[in-house]
This record gives structure tokens, sequence and C-alpha cells, in this order.
């Protein structure tokens, strides 16, 4: 089980630095951040903007992989994007994993005054992203025109370091992003269902376990092509409350065919309020058990 932790974009950077870096330092495999405009109970507070702070991450690190946990389309084109993906894959020299995802209905939607899409044609969208961003990252000229993206000649050299380009975290808790994710993904990952049910969310999770190997089976891919990511702290209970639960997270995650696990850096307060002692006490005891395994 690989194990990563997100920041989120909240600091200013000379708070922000010393997370990226223990981030690392802690053995983390990968680390993330959030890309929205403005997120939650979180909308009113600082917020600062993911690229950026991942070219700054990439600077302070040299190992761990870097990641968006989750990019959509709410507020993005694929071509700019991909231009900005190139650069940051780049600078971190190849250690840059992006995770994609259909984007809600929030204020990352509502700030630019867009018109609400219905989830279906959110879900059509989504397909049609990352499809031109994956055209736009192999090939050298991509000309496109879909029902929610136009490109003309688009230039895309040099290209990633990573090759054919940089892994694609694909998020999807339905049927059709699933198929998005078995598509094009390197990795999927779920946050489960919204419950405020422990053992419901558990069971819901290993519903969409199933349901996406399934997925894969459909298409003739195999599981173990696929990383599998779960976003603990999507559940009820927030992952490091304590050195226990993380464990029992981690255990059960396991069972359900996971690879990677996700949770959040402590806070002070409101969202993933925790102690970033239990973090270093599940630094010390638990992540050296899972390289061991």
């Amino acid at each position: 089980m690989r194990t990563g932790i997100v920041i989120l974009p909240e600091h200013r950077w000379w708070i922000a630095e010393p997370k990226w870096r223990a981030a690392e330092q802690y053995g983390f495999h990968h680390a993330w951040t959030y890309d929205h405009i403005g997120w939650r109970s979180l909308v009113d507070g600082p917020w600062f903007s993911a690229i950026p702070t991942l070219s700054a991450a990439a600077g302070v690190t040299s190992k761990i992989r870097l990641g968006t946990l989750v990019a959509t389309p709410n507020f993005r084109h694929p071509v700019p994007f991909a231009r900005e993906l190139m650069a940051l894959d780049d600078l971190s020299d190849g250690r840059l994993t992006i995770g994609l995802g259909a984007g809600g209905m929030g204020y990352d939607t509502t700030v630019m005054g867009d018109t609400l899409l219905a989830p279906p044609a959110r879900a059509a969208r989504f397909a049609e992203f990352v499809d031109v961003l994956d055209r736009l990252l192999t090939q050298e000229r991509t000309t496109f025109h879909g029902q929610h993206y136009e490109v003309v000649e688009a230039r895309s050299a040099p290209g990633c370091v990573q090759r054919p380009r940089l892994p694609f975290l694909v998020a999807a808790n339905g049927p059709k992003a699933m198929r998005v994710a078995a598509r094009y993904g390197t990795g999927w990952v779920t946050t489960g269902p919204e419950t405020e049910d422990v053992e419901d969310w558990w069971r819901g999770v290993a519903a969409m376990a199933a349901r996406f190997r399934d997925t894969l089976d459909a298409i003739g891919r195999a599981k173990e092509t696929v990383d599998w990511y779960l976003n603990a702290d999507s559940a009820p209970v927030y992952s490091l409350t304590s050195v226990e639960c993380f464990r029992d997270v981690v255990g059960r995650a396991g069972e359900l065919g996971f690879t990677d696990l996700l949770a959040h850096w402590p806070r002070e307060s409101g969202v993933y309020a925790g102690s970033e002692a239990v973090l270093e006490a599940v630094v010390t005891e638990v992540l050296p058990e899972l390289v061991r395994q």
C-alpha cells in the first residue's frame, strides 16, 4: 500500500514550504493539492492556485510524486492547461501525476457566471476534456471539433518528460466517469459515497470497487494495469484521528484492492481538523510497516 498526503493550498509559501519538504522526508509516495478557485467551507479564507503551488513544491523536493486532486473542466480549457502540465512535468523532472475530475456545481462554476450543467452534460464534457487533453499531450499537433471544445492546429512541443505522456489519475464514482478512468487512467481515485455512517461508506466503497473492476473487464483491461486510489478523508471519520484509525483504514482499503491511500495534512480547525502529532506518529509507526509488506 502506497500512501499520499494532501496539502491544501491555503497557506503563504513560508508556511507551506516546510510541509511539502516534510511530506518527502516522511516517506510519503506522493503529495497533492486541490485545484479549485475556492473550495466549500474554505471559500472565504486564504486560497492559492494549484499549478504555481506544485511548481514551488517541485523546487523544494526531489523524489516524491506531485499532483492535483483534482483538476476539472469547470474553469480550464485543455489547450492552455496542457501547456501548464508540460511545464510542470519538466520542472518536476517527470514527477507529475495529473488528477482529473468532472467537477461539481459549486463556487468554481458560479464565480465565473457560467451556467450550471446537469450531471449528464458534466459527464459528457469531462469525457471530452480528458480525450482532448490526452491528444494534446501525446500528439505534435491537434485539431479537434467537439460538443464542448474546439482545438485548431494546437502545437505540443516539446511534449512531456514522461512518455508517452504524464499519468492521469481519474476521479470516478459513477459509471460514465469510470469508463473514462478505465480508458485513459493510469490510476483511478474514488471518494466513496456521501453518508454520515462509516460502515455505509465502506460498503459503498466496496460496491464502487466492484463496479470499476467490471468496467475494466468490459474493455479487456487488467486490474493490475491501473493503480487504485482511495480518498480516505471523504469518509465520515478523518483518517488521522488516531494511529489506530489510520491503521484500520489502511487494512480495509487493502482488502478491497486499493493500491494507494490518500490522507490530508491535519488542520487546526474545521474540515480535516486534527493533530500533527498523530501524523508524525503515523509516519513513525505505520508507514514503515507498509514499506515492509
